[in-house]
């Protein structure tokens, strides 16, 4: 396998030492499975990355998505290839049950294996992750018809899907949707509906790879006098495909042009037209479209794909970061420049530039981003496994999602930046893949909802409106890695500053309930950097102490964990007091700018 995708060694540690998969392979449902049968899985994900995602990559990149004069949008050929494979191999039905066509793996370990397709090529992996969520979600709530339809073809990869959400007068500001659904009768997929509207920023939303694409579209019911309802109460959810079911005929959604992105190039991104008339489906304008669920719980029920994706953006930020360092990692080793100062700067010749202090600390730098940011996702991700039978791991998750979407897509931005640093006058230009893992890791602080954003559901929603069960399983978390940390000499500092930071953690929200919550959302976003940053810090001690236990099997991994752990507390974590003690001063000295001075 190439040495720039996530090496076995590293999942290894991280599934079977660190979050003991096979705990999870235990379960009921999981009798199939075993720690063989997960590798297989994990094999064949790694080959086929390495094979058919990774070689494309770049080309992906300079040869964007077209629009023929029919409107068609069309994609590199490779990438249908690649996903034709993927498809034939049962990955995107990995996480399903096997009623559903699926293998029933764990949440867990289809991330696992997500991660080395994101790390070959985020663009071409965007096209099966969308879908998996949009899948999900019918088999949830769909109703059987609509399951066997829609959602059974996305499972077994001839049909890709999407969520429509944005608009171009709303982006993240969901209650001021437009798209109009008009009631058109019942038949055997439920309540139909004629869709009208725009949506923007679909990705996937056109393209040749599958002929039937599934749209999950929310939309508005119109009042008996016409009126839309206002807010996000009012928004109702529908699938509406590309393709009719059954006599196959073409739906008015089309393609009304392409958005050029800087990175995720090989990802279609449309904006997409329904009800313009193009296409007469059943003899008549407008998108053709079947209600989910009841009306009304549009989003409530679109939240679960949302949330899904953003665990799994932040899978991909991860794996970008992964990969950047990978290949600061390799530069490093191979590039011969400059004497060590050790020796005063003479003899020997030039050194490989791992060998200088700076190159080690932009190194560290990025081994403590991307290895705690897929650290983290990967535990948000066994969460998922334990939701449904453990109560407080559900709080947990619900509490940790926008950190583990916002966390590794800001800090993966760095660890790549600081990979093109590493790589010198070479690393800005196109001959080098990490200009273009910036680009396209660059997108991830926007996709599912900005930081901003993120940081007002963390504080505004999971903390203050919360009831505080996800806190009070995160305190008991840390306190516990703690305990794990205290019997050993070499980690009880980082124990000690652990507990330091979730004090000041306490006390930052108990100063924020008793005051304007206008003032305390203004800085959300600092307090979501540190809260992140603690978070990653306490998954760096438990890892660092897993490590231990490993020493003997591979001294070289315990020994980088633990360094990494040390370079995490010394460097990073103290930034998390800052950002606190800031959010907690309640500043305003950006809340209320006069407008007038910029």
């Amino acid at each position: 396998m190439s040495d720039v995708l996530i090496p076995a060694r590293e999942l290894n540690f991280l599934l079977w030492n660190w979050l003991d998969a096979e705990a999870l392979l235990d379960r009921p449902g999981q009798e199939s499975h075993d720690r063989e049968t997960v590798d297989a899985v994990l094999n064949l994900s790694a080959s086929l990355a390495d094979r058919l995602f990774l070689p494309h990559f770049k080309d992906a990149d300079r040869h964007e998505p077209w629009v023929d004069a029919d409107g068609q949008v069309h994609v590199l050929p490779a990438i249908a290839e690649a996903l034709r494979e993927y498809a034939s191999l049962g990955l995107p039905g990995a996480g399903f049950s096997p009623e559903l066509g699926g293998m029933g793996l764990p949440a867990l370990i289809v991330s696992a294996s997500l991660a080395q397709f994101m790390a070959a090529s985020l663009a071409t992996a965007a096209y099966p992750m969308l879908t998996m969520g949009n899948a999900r979600l019918l088999a949830t709530f769909g109703n059987a018809a609509q399951i066997a339809a829609f959602a059974r073809p996305q499972i077994e990869g001839s049909a890709l899907g999407t969520m429509c959400l944005s608009e171009p007068q709303a982006g993240s500001g969901l209650g001021d949707v437009r798209t109009r659904a008009t009631a058109d009768g019942d038949d055997a997929l439920g309540r139909r509906f004629r869709l009208t509207g725009n949506k923007m920023w679909i990705s996937g939303g056109d393209h040749d790879i599958t002929r039937d694409i599934v749209h999950l579209v929310l939309a508005k019911i119109p009042a008996d006098d016409g009126a839309l309802p206002e807010g996000t109460r009012g928004i109702s959810l529908f699938v509406v495909p590309k393709w009719l079911p059954g006599g196959g005929e073409r739906n008015d959604v089309s393609g009304a042009g392409l958005n050029h992105k800087m990175g995720y190039r090989g990802t279609s991104n449309c904006l997409l037209n329904l009800g313009e008339g193009r296409h007469q489906p059943m003899g008549a304008p407008g998108a053709v479209g079947w209600l989910v669920g009841e009306e009304g719980q549009g989003l409530q029920l679109m939240f679960q794909m949302m949330n899904e994706a953003r665990i799994n953006v932040g899978l991909g930020a991860a794996a970008a970061a992964y990969r950047g360092y990978r290949h600061a990692l390799g530069y490093a080793r191979e590039r011969l420049q400059g004497r060590p100062l050790a020796k005063g700067g003479s003899d020997g010749g030039p050194v490989p530039i791992i060998e200088h202090p700076d190159v080690q600390r932009m190194l560290l730098t990025q081994k403590a981003y991307a290895e705690g940011a897929l650290a983290l996702v990967l535990y948000c991700a066994k969460l998922v496994d334990e939701e449904k039978a453990d109560p407080a791991g559900a709080e947990l998750l619900a509490l940790l999602t926008p950190v583990a979407k916002s966390w590794p897509s800001e800090w993966g931005v760095a660890a790549n930046d600081l990979a093109i640093q590493v790589h010198g006058g070479y690393g800005y230009t196109r001959d080098f893949d990490v200009e273009q893992l910036y680009r396209d890791n660059r997108l991830n602080p926007i996709h599912e909802g900005t930081t901003g954003i993120q940081a007002l559901d963390l504080l505004g929603r999971k903390v203050l409106r919360g009831d505080g069960a996800g806190m009070a399983e995160l305190g008991d978390r840390i306190i516990r890695t703690a305990s794990r940390a205290e019997g050993h000499p070499a980690l009880a500092e980082w124990e000690s500053a652990l507990l330091q930071a979730w004090d000041e953690l306490q006390e930052t929200i108990a100063v924020f309930r008793s005051a304007d919550p206008v003032r305390v959302l203004a800085n959300a976003t600092a307090f979501l950097r540190g809260f992140g940053h603690l978070v990653v810090a306490w998954l760096w001690l438990d890892m660092a102490v897993t490590a231990i236990a490993v020493e003997a099997d591979d001294p070289d991994l315990a020994a980088g964990k633990q360094r990494a752990c040390r370079y995490f507390f010394e460097c990073e974590l103290p930034n998390a007091l800052v950002w606190l003690s800031f959010s907690r001063s309640l500043s305003d000295v950006a809340a209320e700018v006069p407008t007038t001075i910029f």
